[in-house]
């Protein structure tokens, strides 16, 4: 009697977190479960804005998936998925054979939501991955590096789309890395330009007015401009144009504007909504009883309605009671829906200061930052034990 085959696609969050409850939980005859990764490794989103304005080295951010998993019980493969076709109950991959399953779980992330902005894919960057930061790093350091022979002021000014939390936490980590960039490159601190652009009324939409007035502030005694109200209509070779026609000249441009579900999701023909699965209270796909999705391409709504964003923070507590649901099916029990727990936001501006929310508290400064600290190493800790935080951890 053949065993039931999991396939688990992405090693994010959300699958990382489901690999690691069925490693737990299921004896070694119990399950076939396969790891499809592109990269070897799996890499911390939470810190990606640190190696992206230069002040932690890209490593910081990653971790060998090998390091984390019982290859005694999980196949891992790191190979590209290149299409889920859901009727035959199969992936294809760029190169390996395919791989049939018995159930499935999506985890591919997500792409960026550009919102139609013309010439935004083409000329800004995103902090998306590993390689997507360290080009970041070093086109900006490039740029810095010839101001001085060029005097050209577009060569020092930074503009960031969007201010959600990757775009005030890239923005916090730009303030610190800058004297020190300037004293390499000898350039006056005050010539530097950072703006950030965002076509919402303010920063942070949706967080505490209190915490967003506090974050501002901190940031624009930095020397950060804020253009809020205002969205971006087109990013060039020479910068972004604004809705109006101001225009703003930049050698280098970020965009954190938003993200939406992995194409391949929407190209599976699974029902999405901007390429996001409004998953049952199980976390499976509708009409698919046999897969599951979770991570940035899932969808879930609150008790108002509305969706919660994407966060790590949901991943994770979708990976981890996905691992036992998938254990109960294999052994004929039954499943528990998924409530999310929400735990408190924190978002850093820098390496010394944050501001977020823990229960109904609000927390501001450096006991801000302290916790955002605590809640990075928790991750670590939830993936690979105390070993793994004093590996990786960076107090």
């Amino acid at each position: 009697m053949s065993v039931p085959k999991i396939v688990v696609l992405g090693a994010g969050y959300g699958g990382l977190m489901t690999v690691k409850g069925l490693q737990k939980h299921l004896h070694y005859n119990e399950a076939e479960i396969t790891l499809v990764n592109q990269n070897a490794y799996h890499y911390i989103t939470t810190k990606l804005h640190e190696p992206a304005a230069g002040t932690s080295h890209h490593d910081h951010a990653r971790l060998s998936i090998r390091s984390v998993i019982n290859e005694r019980k999980v196949n891992f493969i790191q190979d590209k998925v290149t299409a889920i076709k859901l009727d035959e109950k199969k992936v294809f991959l760029e190169n390996n054979d395919p791989i049939s399953y018995d159930y499935l779980v999506i985890g591919l992330g997500s792409s960026p939501e550009t919102f139609g902005i013309k010439g935004l894919m083409e000329n800004a960057f995103f902090i998306r991955n590993i390689d997507s930061v360290r080009m970041i790093r070093e086109h900006m350091e490039y740029m810095f590096s010839r101001y001085q022979n060029e005097q050209k002021d577009e060569l020092i000014t930074i503009v960031v789309g969007g201010a959600g939390f990757t775009g005030i936490e890239y923005i916090g980590e730009l303030v610190d890395r800058m004297p020190e960039l300037c004293h390499e490159y000898d350039i006056p601190l005050e010539k530097v330009r950072i703006v950030n652009v965002e076509a919402a009324p303010t920063v942070l939409p949706g967080f505490d007015k209190e915490l967003v007035e506090y974050a501002v502030k901190y940031l624009e005694g930095k020397g950060v401009e804020f253009i809020t109200g205002t969205p971006i209509e087109e990013c060039t070779t020479d910068g972004v144009v604004l809705k109006g026609g101001q225009e703003i000249k930049a050698a280098t441009v970020v965009w954190t504007g938003g993200v939406r579900g992995n194409k391949l999701v929407e190209e599976s023909g699974l029902e999405t909504m901007r390429g996001r699965v409004k998953v049952d209270e199980y976390l499976r796909a509708p009409g698919h009883e046999n897969v599951f999705v979770v991570g940035d391409s899932s969808l879930i709504f609150n008790d108002e309605g509305r969706p919660y964003p994407p966060t790590a923070q949901m991943a994770t507590q979708q990976g981890q009671v996905l691992g036992k649901n998938l254990v109960a099916l294999i052994r004929g029990g039954e499943m528990k829906p998924f409530k999310y727990m929400p735990k408190g936001t924190v978002a850093s501006l820098g390496r010394k200061e944050a501001i977020g929310t823990v229960g109904d508290k609000k927390i501001f400064g450096g006991w801000a930052a302290f916790v955002k600290k605590m809640i990075d190493l928790r991750w670590l800790f939830l993936l690979g034990g105390v070993s793994l935080v004093l590996r990786k951890g960076k107090l």
